[in-house]
């Protein structure tokens, strides 16, 4: 019996490891941009685009070029919450007796 209260004690430590993890990733703040800054999206940890800046050079630009440099700067934001959400969840495996390089549901 004392193997299974062990388990469950190191589960509940796992879940509020990663719970305090995801909190801590959905405050994060990431800066994407593209055309060499010109263009720059900030997004927090929950994939929350929260600003847009567009340089005023772009405001003359053609729509279709303006909106593919919106497009990459919103990728580049997305990139970099997932670099930080890998980087979060890394040390989270171990943790968990899981083998490196787990990848977890979220």
């Amino acid at each position: 019996m004392t193997d299974f209260n062990e388990l469950m004690k190191q589960a509940k430590q796992v879940k509020d490891k990663m719970e305090q993890a995801k909190q801590e990733l959905a405050a994060t703040v990431v800066v994407g941009q593209s055309g060499a800054g010109a263009v720059k999206v900030r997004m927090n940890g929950s994939f929350d685009a929260i600003g847009v800046e567009i340089d005023e050079a772009l405001q003359s630009e053609d729509k279709e070029i303006l909106e593919d440099l919106i497009c990459a700067a919103i990728n580049d934001a997305v990139r970099k919450i997932e670099q930080e959400s890998r980087q979060a969840m890394r040390g989270m495996a171990g943790f968990a007796g899981l083998p490196e390089g787990f990848k977890f549901p979220f």
